[in-house]
């Protein structure tokens, strides 16, 4: 009970504490001869402050999300860098073609076969210069162990040159792969998104059953092919959350009536927050998915009138208002710049227009900097969207 009473008078004094810290306070001005008085309630300071206490918060909790995912993407790539040190040794590699030559030729095959669609899903023909690229150190240390082995078992010879082109093709696609995600985040920023956050939304529709890469149920034991096979995730996760971004214009109609941000309010006159992009178009216009996604709503909403929301694939939601007519149904995929509905003036609008939105997590965005981007962008843009169709149709 002690306790329990030295609590109460803590939070007691807490209390008395808070209250003297938000009290209602006068300020008087004096302009041109007159005074005027501004009067500020406790009530409205304690709201404010908590208000902004709120904002710091998810501010901190992002912070401390990115940060851990940093900790952890350095941490993967740390370990794959102490794996290299694992790499099979010639004497290794010289047991391994010893103990069973069928399981080796065997092994070699399902490898070949995994390198070969990874190549053809994911990164197509490999750049003229990529292909003729000079041998690296480790390389060179691979021809030294092909040596060995077709030296002291002279009928594994072509099974040990096949790893060999194996494992250096596997490098060449490692480096492509690495290029490929660093224009893709580059692109990203450009929009002035986070990749990281992006491609942590592309990654999260992910699953399978797992099968092991090489035969028999064994582990990949060769560090570079865990290269590989992580270079391409991240790749993967990249171009689709770049692919996913909304750059195609939502309407047959390039005429802007409202922009982003702060504005007279049209039926108020007082001053609002407007978190759109408004198109002035008549009656009927075609509206357009400004990016391929799914459709999440898909019907009367209020204020927006009929209403369309579509998710994309890194987790950006676009919204299109005030419309005539729908041409979807929510659950429904549909493609980039496919018709889904129809202009008009629903809900709370003066005219026939379109009400476009981007949001992320909630959060309105300026629509502006996804349709008025660099072309060099969007070119990157078009490339990473062309490679993800056709890895996702594999």
């Amino acid at each position: 009970m002690g306790w329990t009473v030295s609590l109460k008078i803590r939070l007691s004094g807490w209390k008395d504490r808070m209250a003297g810290w938000f009290i209602d306070r006068e300020f008087f001005m004096r302009a041109n001869g007159q005074v005027r008085f501004l009067k500020i309630s406790a009530r409205l300071q304690r709201r404010t402050a908590v208000t902004l206490a709120s904002v710091i918060g998810v501010w901190l909790l992002v912070t401390f999300d990115m940060a851990i995912n940093q900790l952890t993407v350095s941490a993967q790539r740390l370990a794959l860098t102490e794996q290299k040190a694992k790499i099979e040794s010639a004497e290794e590699r010289v047991a391994s073609y010893r103990g069973s030559i069928d399981e080796v030729t065997k092994d070699l095959e399902r490898r070949q076969e995994m390198l070969e669609s990874l190549g053809d899903q994911y990164l197509g023909d490999l750049p003229q210069d990529e292909a003729q690229a000079p041998a690296s150190a480790n390389a060179r240390e691979e021809d030294e162990t092909v040596k060995t082995i077709s030296a002291m078992i002279p009928e594994a010879a072509g099974l040990a040159r096949l790893e060999a082109r194996q494992i250096r093709f596997a490098e060449k696609m490692t480096k492509v792969a690495r290029a490929r995600t660093s224009k893709a985040e580059a692109a990203i920023r450009q929009f002035g998104l986070n990749p990281e956050v992006l491609a942590r939304q592309a990654r999260n529709a992910q699953g399978g059953l797992f099968e092991p890469f090489s035969g028999k149920g064994k582990d990949v034991r060769d560090p570079r092919f865990l290269n590989l096979a992580a270079a391409l995730g991240r790749m993967d996760a990249m171009e689709r959350a770049l692919a996913a971004i909304p750059t195609a214009m939502p309407a047959a109609s390039m005429m802007m009536s409202s922009g982003f941000g702060y504005r007279t309010d049209p039926f108020t006159g007082s001053g609002a927050m407007h978190a759109g992009l408004d198109f002035m178009g008549p009656v009927g216009t075609p509206i357009l998915a400004a990016a391929e996604g799914r459709v999440v709503f898909a019907g009367f909403n209020g204020g927006y009138g009929n209403a369309i929301e579509i998710r994309h694939a890194n987790g950006l939601v676009t919204r299109y208002a005030h419309l005539s007519g729908l041409n979807v149904r929510r659950g429904q995929m549909v493609e980039r710049a496919v018709q889904i509905g129809r202009m008009g003036s629903t809900g709370r609008s003066t005219g026939s227009h379109l009400h476009f939105e981007v949001r992320l997590n909630g959060q309105a965005i300026n629509p502006r900097k996804f349709l008025e981007a660099n072309p060099d962008v969007l070119k990157v843009q078009t490339v990473a969207g062309h490679r993800a169709d056709s890895a996702a149709k594999e």
